[in-house]
Parts: C-alpha cells; sequence; structure tokens
C-alpha cells in the first residue's frame, strides 16, 4: 500500500519573524503507520504536491483552522482521481463536520494503537466516515518516538542555523484558558508520559536544540523536577510554554538547556512583571506572546500595554488578534453576543480582525495591531533580536562542545552515502 501524508500550506502570520519549524503532528501520526506502508511526506510549504503519484491513502494533516481551505481542495483534487481522503489533525477536530463532507474519512483524536484498523478498513472497502476517539485517549505509555525521518531538515534552517526539533512530554491541559482548545482537544486531564520514554525519544534526535510543545510545563512539580533532573545529561537546548513559577524548578530547567519561554503576557501587573524578572534572574529568555482585543482593552490601553512590554525589556514578542476559534470558551461567549462577523477560515490567522471588539471598532485594533509591532520593534528588528537569542546559545554550545553548524552539503552526503550502502 502507498499512502502520502500531507501537510497543506497557509498564509502566515502578518510581521511574524521568519521561524521555519518542522510540523510535530504528522512526525508523531507517521509512527503509527505499518512498516509494511509506503509512506511519502509533503510539507507544501516548501514541496508542490504530485497529484499523478500511484497512491492509494491521501492523509491530509490540518493543524490550523486557515489550512481548512487549502485541505479542502487538495482532497477535491484526489478525489477527481478517485483517491480515498482522510483528514486528521487539531484543525480536523475542531471542525469535523464540514471536513465528513470533503473527505472519505475523518479521524478524531489521538492516533496511537488506531490508524492499524483504519488501514483495515481501506484495505477492505468499508472505511468509516468518521473514526472518534476523541473521548478515549489512548495509554499514555505506548506514545513511542516521532517518525522525523520522514522531514527534510533542509527544510527547517535559517541562513546555516538550524531550527528546532519539536517535541511533547504530556499531552492534556488542567487549565482552561479563555481563547484556548487544548481543552476541547486534549481534555482536561493532565497526562504526562513516562519519563524514560520522553528521555529516550530526546536522546535519539540528532538536533540540540528542540521545542518541547506540552501545552503547559506548569502542572506538576514533582514531575518537572524529575523530568528536568533526567534532561541534564542530554546537553540540550531548548524551549517551551511557560514553566512553573518556583525557583527550583526554574533551576533545574535551565540546569537542563532552558534557553527560552513563550510567555502569555496578559495584563501590565507587578506579577507579570516579577515573572518576567525571575525568568531572566535564571538565564532564561522570554518571548511574549501578547494578544490584543479582549473586552478589557481600547486603544490607549493598548499604546500603555505596549509601554510596559518594553519596560520589562522582553527579547521578543508576538502580537496577535483576538480569534474566536471553534471549541473555545471565548467563541462561545461571542456566539452568544452575535460578535462573530464570518467563518471565512482563511482569515483566522489572528492578525485579522474577525469579531466586534468590545471597547474600539474592527478598524481602531487592526491599526493597533499593526502599532504594536512597531512600536515594540522601533528601535531592533525582531531578526536582530532573534539573532541574540541565538547567539547565546550559541556560546552556550560552543563551551559544552555541544555546537554543530548544519551544513545541507552533509546532509546530501549522508543520504548518498546511505543509498550507496
Amino acid at each position: 500500500m502507498q499512502m502520502k501524508l500531507i501537510y497543506p500550506k497557509w498564509p502566515k502570520l502578518e510581521r511574524q519573524t521568519e521561524f521555519h519549524l518542522p510540523p510535530h503532528g504528522p512526525v508523531v501520526f507517521a509512527a503509527e503507520v505499518p512498516e509494511d506502508v509506503g509512506l511519502t511526506f509533503i510539507d507544501e510549504a516548501f514541496q508542490e504536491i504530485d497529484y499523478d503519484d500511484e497512491i492509494d491513502l491521501a492523509a491530509i494533516s490540518v493543524m490550523l483552522t486557515c489550512q481548512l481551505p487549502r485541505a479542502i481542495e487538495i482532497a477535491k483534487r484526489y478525489h477527481e482521481k478517485n483517491v480515498p481522503v482522510i483528514f486528521g489533525g487539531i484543525a480536523a477536530m475542531l471542525h469535523s463536520e464540514e471536513l465528513s463532507m470533503h473527505g472519505d474519512a475523518v479521524f478524531l483524536g489521538e492516533a496511537e494503537g488506531r490508524f492499524g484498523a483504519v488501514l483495515d478498513d481501506l484495505k477492505n472497502k468499508r472505511l468509516k466516515k468518521v473514526y472518534d476517539y476523541m473521548r478515549r485517549p489512548p495509554d499514555i505509555g505506548i506514545v513511542g518516538t516521532a517518525r522525523r525521518d520522514i522531514l527534510n531538515s533542509e527544510f527547517y534552517s535559517y541562513r546555516g542555523v538550524q531550527m528546532l526539533d519539536l517535541v511533547h512530554a504530556s499531552r492534556g491541559c488542567k487549565f482552561n484558558c479563555f481563547p484556548c482548545c487544548v481543552g476541547f482537544l486534549g481534555g482536561r486531564i493532565f497526562r504526562p508520559r513516562p519519563i524514560d520514554r520522553v528521555i529516550e525519544e530526546m536522546d535519539s534526535i540528532k538536533n540540540n536544540r528542540l521545542f518541547i510543545v506540552d501545552n503547559s510545563l506548569a502542572q506538576e512539580k514533582q514531575w518537572l523536577e524529575e523530568l528536568f533532573t533526567a534532561m541534564i545529561p542530554l546537553k540540550k537546548s531548548w524551549v517551551s510554554h511557560p514553566i512553573l513559577d518556583d525557583d527550583r524548578i526554574l533551576t533545574l530547567a535551565r540546569e537542563a538547556g532552558c534557553w527560552y519561554v513563550y510567555q502569555a503576557i496578559v495584563n501590565t501587573s507587578d506579577g507579570i512583571r516579577d515573572r518576567i524578572k525571575r525568568y531572566k534572574d535564571h538565564g532564561i529568555g522570554v518571548e511574549g506572546t501578547i494578544l490584543l482585543g479582549t473586552d478589557d482593552q481600547d486603544e490607549d490601553s493598548i499604546r500603555r500595554f505596549v509601554d510596559f512590554l518594553l519596560e520589562i525589556e522582553l527579547d521578543m514578542a508576538e502580537f496577535t488578534i483576538l480569534t474566536p476559534f471553534p471549541h473555545t470558551p471565548v467563541r462561545e461567549k461571542l456566539e452568544r453576543e452575535g460578535r462573530i462577523f464570518h467563518n471565512n477560515w482563511l482569515e483566522y490567522t489572528c492578525d485579522k480582525v474577525v469579531f466586534q471588539p468590545k471597547r474600539m471598532s474592527p478598524e481602531t485594533l487592526q491599526r493597533m495591531y499593526y502599532y504594536a509591532w512597531d512600536a515594540f520593534y522601533k528601535d531592533s528588528d525582531p531578526r536582530l533580536r532573534m539573532s541574540y537569542l541565538f547567539k547565546n546559545i550559541i556560546s552556550r554550545e560552543m563551551a559544552q562542545g555541544t555546537y554543530r553548524r548544519y551544513d545541507p552539503r552533509e546532509r546530501r552526503s549522508f543520504k548518498k552515502e546511505e543509498k550507496d550502502e
């Protein structure tokens, strides 16, 4: 059986710093594809799809809502060639009813231990319209190492600097933040992977730089202490979402190689100021993720907010516009209040206003989005700020003897040697 796994292209966030991360969902899913199935992966951000290939199944991995229109176009092209299509991924779970009208099957939930049955159904011509495992997550202990060999590493380097490989140490999140759909997708129960399995996967990754993509590293102190302690001998450098605000945990995180964190900054309180200071006191950089358009914001408060971000000396800031994605608390609220303009998913990119703000016009919010980017980076281009972060981590890697500059020619030579053998 021949199968093609496709990650559709999408419109990138306007003003966002260029940073090519490899997709995580497809490599996790690929680990569940049996070895006797020929698997080809296409990241449409870098590759064109050859619709003339002889394949038995087109699997479309959809992470973002704004990927949906393109995913549907791809499905239509394959249906014209009588190739069955299955959708999966985060956005497939958020938009399952819509996608079920465009695919032969939609897979909902986590794939571990389940996808083999889907292939059996395909072989026996009894493919189901929906495979729904969302409320029945697999045993977290069976989650294995993602299949990163399907990726072309050349796509995920920038100016000779190797980007981050993505890995997860847990699933589920006990928090229920108002703009987030994780509670719907992965459940409200924190499910940590066995630490030995996490370390085994991290150690298998040739890249020394990782992005731990867990929704939060602030859910269980004892597990974090054990995880970070076990990570120290790996000598990896890594970034993550917020880490538990605890001196012992932050010290261990830095010793384990924490480089910087993506920290949501929701107000201008002393608590936020102290939080950022503690990261920096532990040698951890901070990229603030800033949401614009909440009900308590107006034009003046956004200006003061940006002033505050400059004052606390964030290393980076990424500004987004509040976007009411399906199955989030904020969408439920805005739907009740009749404040959502449309469901043109191509504009659900977090840089466009798709709802009626409470304390300003849509045009004002859009203008303040551009103002925030311009004002924060007025004295230093975001690419320059990012280079400072890379300079810090490269200096650390050189000091501990783990620095390695990525060379695409070496990659091609290695692949040729493997083929010759």
